[in-house]
């Protein structure tokens, strides 16, 4: 695909190591938004973030006189404010249905994720990377029946998905070859996707060098 850029005065408070911030930058690089994406230290906030973001968090989207501190409501607002490429399917009962896979990948595996890279004991580490695993492999073979997540066309979904399938190497999870053939390739995909590219800080290609 080709990357239009269109005009834009948004920041973006980006962490470079979070999927959180990550599935956001890929919006932003799948519809060619010009954006000033600022890299963040979560340990050392700038004040002008904790001026404007009551919870003083990462991510964090300015556009203009709008500030958004919630990931899954910034992507859905960067479609909504720029509609082409659409990443959510026109249909009500398809929207909801993209939705819930959101809501069902944040529970299962993001959680998941997250208890990796917080890392608060060895048991609690190696029981996540255990469940997250077993899913992965669990679900594989619905990764083969179109190219992208239960979908024809690139959705919020895949954008929701992606992060965590890249950080896969870096939190220690190695899926089975060919039990997850279907999942490898859909990663492969997506991974070539030149938004997906475009969207990787510096943190996040050393990931998988």
């Amino acid at each position: 695909m080709g990357v239009i850029t269109k005009r834009s005065s948004m920041t973006f408070f980006s962490d470079p190591a979070s999927h959180y911030s990550h599935r956001v930058r890929i919006v932003l690089a799948e519809k060619g938004v010009t954006v000033d994406v600022k890299d963040v230290d979560p340990e050392s906030m700038p004040q002008e973030v904790s001026d404007i973001n009551p919870y003083n968090t990462l991510p964090t989207l300015v556009d203009r006189e709008l500030v958004l501190y919630e990931p899954n409501v910034m992507m859905e607002y960067l479609d909504e404010r720029f509609p082409h490429p659409p990443l959510l399917p026109v249909y009500p009962v398809a929207r909801a249905e993209s939705r819930l896979f959101v809501y069902r990948i944040q529970k299962d595996w993001c959680s998941k994720v997250d208890a990796i890279v917080m890392a608060k004991s060895k048991e609690s580490v190696n029981r996540a990377r255990k469940e997250l695993r077993e899913s992965l492999v669990a679900i594989a073979p619905v990764f083969g029946e179109k190219p992208y997540f239960m979908s024809e066309e690139f959705t919020l979904v895949d954008c929701v998905l992606g992060p965590i399938l890249w950080r896969l190497e870096s939190l220690g999870i190695e899926l089975p070859e060919k039990v997850s053939k279907p999942l490898t390739d859909y990663m492969k995909r997506l991974f070539a996707r030149e938004s997906f590219q475009l969207s990787l800080s510096e943190v996040e290609r050393e990931m998988r060098d």
